[in-house]
């Protein structure tokens, strides 16, 4: 995480790949997630689209989401490239805005967004620039606010993504179009840089994919049913001996979500960064 001279956007330029509809799944978990603070902010909140690459969809999908649950919500995309924002410019409207900026983020009036999402931006970065990048938006965040930060193929079949507070680290997701999958543990090319490089085994995110994988296959019978309810059955099997934190109606939306403290490194930059590790799953080491 870099800050040039003259008071430039912290950080580095990425890719910009970006697709329509590519975060689909990110964004309805987020509004799920985000619901009740959205409805009860006293103020318009705000939200943040960082790093939303080439082309503005991803902000304007997530504005539209959002508004379904709070009508005057409003969306600031923000990109470090020049060439990027001004290519947006002609997309901004009534609650959406796109600014040049990087981490600190800066948006009018110094004002503090309810959500930050950052898809797709610290893959591009190594694994020890992962804290203070967290750190620097969590430090931004409003009350209430979420960090959503993880990654997605290009057409959107598969998500990973870590949701954070103001203390730091609270769940990892993994989410997918369940009829692409021929075993969960292929979501593990997905993992956010702060697990990508922990999927080894005696870390806890290989036992939870290993795991998940098993329970994938003992729930193969189901598999006359679709794919959904085989994903359900999984996940059900999981749970026996891993803290699943979310409930049915989010599975069948191909999705999982567990508490951060079950899956944080072991070793590297982010090893301890679960202050109440849950007790360890069978066969977990």
């Amino acid at each position: 995480m870099r800050q040039g001279p003259g008071g430039r956007p912290e950080g580095n330029v990425t890719r910009g790949t970006t697709n329509p509809n590519r975060l689909r799944r990110m964004d309805r978990w987020i509004a799920a997630a985000l619901g009740p603070a959205l409805r009860h902010s006293a103020a318009p909140p705000a939200a943040v689209d960082l790093g939303y690459g080439a082309a503005p969809w991803t902000a304007v999908e997530l504005l539209e989401r959002l508004r379904r649950v709070r009508a005057d919500v409003r969306l600031f995309g923000v990109e470090i490239d020049e060439a990027r924002v001004a290519a947006a410019l002609p997309y901004a409207g009534p609650g959406l805005d796109f600014v040049r900026g990087g981490f600190e983020l800066p948006l009018p009036d110094g004002r503090r967004p309810l959500l930050i999402r950052a898809a797709n931006v610290l893959r591009q970065y190594a694994e020890d620039e992962v804290p203070a990048a967290w750190a620097r938006l969590c430090g931004r965040l409003a009350p209430d606010g979420l960090l959503v930060e993880g990654t997605c193929d290009e057409i959107g079949r598969r998500h990973a993504w870590v949701a954070l507070d103001a203390a730091g680290p609270r769940t990892l997701t993994l989410a997918a179009r369940l009829g692409s999958l021929t075993t969960p543990s292929e979501l593990a090319e997905r993992l956010p840089k702060a697990l990508i490089h922990r999927n080894v085994p005696g870390e806890p995110i290989h036992a939870l994919l290993r795991d998940l994988d098993r329970a994938w296959a003992s729930a193969a019978p189901y598999a006359a049913f679709g794919p959904r309810q085989r994903w359900l059955r999984a996940v059900a099997l999981l749970a026996a001996d891993w803290p699943v934190a979310d409930q049915a109606r989010r599975h069948r939306q191909g999705e999982l979500t567990v508490p951060w403290p079950a899956v944080a490194p072991l070793a590297g930059p982010l090893a301890g960064t679960a202050t109440a590790r849950p007790q360890d799953p069978a066969g977990a080491g």
